[in-house]
């Protein structure tokens, strides 16, 4: 019997460590675009507060909009590659709903956040459960990310220093790179972190992540910016560590914004009837 609760624990902690990715990256990435346009940097003489309109503008446009999404994630290891496909619902940062499509063992599986909590429901044992706030301090077992990408409460515009390290084309579009260093009483995980951003319409296009000890530790890349949802947009996503052969990549296959689904669709009842 313990047997069976164990391998039944590992299972569903297998599921949420492949998927969680996804809700960090649906709510920056789908909701964060969706409301953009384009505006002005104040025009000032302090690079820092020039840096930090920048990441509040890029702030700004991930809160207020609604969004579904069709989507899949590769996951590719030197020994194997596992792809998962999805769809997705999201409102703002603060509620997000997926549902495993494929592959058919991991089928109806579905994710909800709302706020501060995720829920996840497996229907092979019919069970809903709430992510421990253990869990969140470990790493993703077999992922590229870790639980603090996305559980990391810290403010990109109020925890860190900001400065314009330098102006650059980068993948063909001018834009900035934003060096933010955390405050020293901030949590967070990265010894600083580099933002590419693109000048004419605030889309990200690359995120650096480096340790304490100053070296590399992953990088995101955004890329294959095409009209989704009537806005021109990137894709897909990369994210690679930089010692390992391996690297996980999202990719939006449609995505609309403006659903008519309120707070209400997002909630536990639902998990279990969605498809």
């Amino acid at each position: 019997m313990q047997t069976t609760v164990n391998l039944e624990n590992k299972y569903i902690e297998k599921i949420v460590a492949a998927v969680l990715i996804v809700l960090l990256l649906l709510c920056i990435s789908a909701a964060s675009y969706a409301g953009s346009e384009k505006i002005a940097v104040i025009a000032t003489d302090n690079q820092s507060e020039n840096a930090r309109e920048i990441i509040s503008k890029m702030n700004d446009t991930m809160r207020g909009e609604s969004s579904y999404s069709e989507m899949s994630m590769t996951i590719e290891r030197p020994r194997y590659t596992r792809e998962v496909s999805m769809r997705s619902w999201a409102q703002g940062t603060d509620y997000s709903m997926i549902l495993i499509t494929a592959p058919s063992r991991d089928a109806g599986t579905t994710f909800l956040k709302r706020k501060n909590e995720i829920w996840n429901y497996v229907p092979n044992v019919d069970r809903t459960i709430k992510m421990p706030p253990s869990m969140m301090s470990q790493s993703w077992m077999g992922s590229d990310f870790t639980n603090d990408d996305l559980v990391n409460e810290t403010s990109i515009v109020d925890d860190f220093n900001h400065s314009i390290l330098r102006e650059e084309t980068y993948d063909g579009r001018e834009s900035w790179v934003i060096e933010m260093i955390p405050h020293e009483e901030a949590a967070v995980v990265w010894g600083k972190v580099l933002v590419w951003v693109c000048k004419e319409d605030f889309i990200q296009l690359r995120v650096e992540s480096y340790d304490q000890s100053g070296d590399l530790a992953q990088t995101m890349k955004l890329d294959r910016i095409k009209n989704l949802g009537g806005r021109m947009l990137p894709s897909r996503m990369i994210m690679t560590p930089a010692d390992k052969d391996q690297k996980t990549t999202l990719e939006y296959k449609t995505l609309e914004f403006g659903i008519t689904e309120g707070e209400d669709f997002f909630t536990q009842r639902n998990m279990q009837r969605i498809r």
